[in-house]
């Protein structure tokens, strides 16, 4: 790379630091958290992302060719890393895309093809197409991989699933992935039950907590400590840590991370209200409220309607489509406004069964896969109380605590 170039960058970079940005981070229970999502992708207030560090990252990849994997989320300054690396005479060579494309375009669930990536030239490899995992052709020219992706925390999110084949296919390959962190906006508790193997799939691969409460570092950390990888094999794992994080930080994300959370109260409320996306009710897929409202045509009571509508890139073809829904809108913070919520809530998924009829048609073929066993969907049916559902999940999410414990590299 050109000296003069990096030099140039780096006083740029450092003066942005020292300036800051629009996006902010506070200690939980003081302003509380507010809604919607800011136009910077950089930290101030003293936090710094993995990607944030500029020269510590070029000193990790100099002189090498690299891979990335990223998509929307993977900035610095506002600015795509991968364009901020090749401006810099970084050698990137192939870039790779999960759920919802590089560029963040793709509703959920959509197959996501790959080609070239229209902004940078560069060969692009979906995992989230016909492949999720990596092949060996697509690294043969890749001496390092660089992971940085936002992730929100919950175990169906499948940005965790990809770091996963990303890690087995660099490690069958020789090749070191070297992860940026980034927070975790449920980082600050575990809840839910811990996934039972027999329902393994790609929105629930590995035995943890539904609420896992790691940043993908320590995830990542996680696999490779508990052996997850095909046959036990090892990745070379590098990572940056964050600067000035804790689990007690409110983040407020600077991307939307996925197309349908569009906003912090979304991103509170996802883990809770994901589930009722193996139901037949509506998390409000085709609204201006994804995962705020939820609803249903048959609900008699609530305090809102909604009528889904297709839209292109979000929600073409959502629940209801041209129906009325009855439900509710949510709010993702705590009831006096201070902070995020801090367990999983279950309210909204008991009310909704009852409100739509139950019965086992009320469940879709995925809900056991989201909840990571068969015991949560009975429940439900039997009418078990909360509290003792909850109960159910405490001997398991000892045990899960008890592991995650060495692999946290934050307080």
């Amino acid at each position: 790379m050109h000296r003069s170039a990096v030099l140039f960058f780096l006083l740029t970079w450092m003066f942005f630091m020292v300036s800051g940005s629009s996006c902010h981070a506070n200690n939980r229970g003081d302003e509380g958290s507010p809604s919607g999502f800011v136009d910077n992708g950089s930290v101030s207030d003293g936090l710094q992302t993995g990607a944030d560090q500029i020269p510590l990252l070029l000193s990790m990849v100099e002189g090498k060719r690299v891979g990335i994997t990223g998509n929307q989320t993977t900035v610095v300054g506002g600015v795509h890393l991968v364009d901020t690396l090749l401006q810099l005479g970084v050698d990137v060579v192939r870039v790779f895309s999960p759920e919802h494309g590089f560029r963040g375009e793709a509703e959920a669930g959509r197959r996501v093809e790959g080609g070239v990536d229209a902004a940078t030239g560069l060969p692009l490899v979906s995992l989230y197409g016909r492949t999720k995992k990596p092949s060996p052709a697509d690294l043969a020219d890749i001496d390092i991989m660089v992971f940085d992706i936002q992730d929100v925390g919950a175990r169906f999110y499948t940005y965790i699933s990809t770091l996963h084949y990303v890690m087995e296919a660099c490690a069958e390959s020789g090749i070191p992935v070297l992860v940026l962190d980034r927070p975790n906006p449920h980082g600050h508790y575990v809840d839910g039950p811990v996934l039972d193997t027999r329902f393994r799939s790609f929105i629930g691969m590995h035995p943890v907590a539904l609420v896992h409460g790691m940043t993908m570092a320590e995830y990542a950390r996680m696999i490779n400590g508990e052996g997850w990888l095909d046959n036990g094999i090892q990745c070379v794992l590098k990572w940056i840590p964050m600067k000035g994080y804790s689990r007690n930080t409110i983040y407020q994300l600077p991307v939307n991370p996925s197309p349908n959370l569009q906003d912090m109260d979304a991103i509170y409320l996802y883990p809770s209200v994901c589930l009722l996306e193996g139901t037949v009710a509506s998390v409000g897929r085709g609204t201006d409220s994804p995962f705020r409202l939820i609803g249903h045509p048959a609900v008699k009571t609530g305090d809102t309607t909604f009528v889904p509508r297709s839209i292109p890139g979000k929600s073409e073809n959502p629940k209801f489509l041209g129906e009325t829904c009855h439900g509710w809108l949510l709010n993702g913070q705590q009831p006096d406004g201070s902070s995020q919520l801090d367990s999983l809530d279950l309210t909204w998924l008991i009310r909704m069964y009852h409100e739509v009829g139950g019965g086992t048609k009320f469940f879709t073929s995925s809900f056991n896969l989201l909840a990571g066993n068969d015991q949560l969907k009975q429940q439900i049916i039997n009418k078990t109380p909360e509290h003792e559902i909850r109960k159910s999940w405490q001997p398991a999410l000892e045990a899960f605590h008890h592991t995650r414990e060495k692999y946290l590299l934050y307080q």
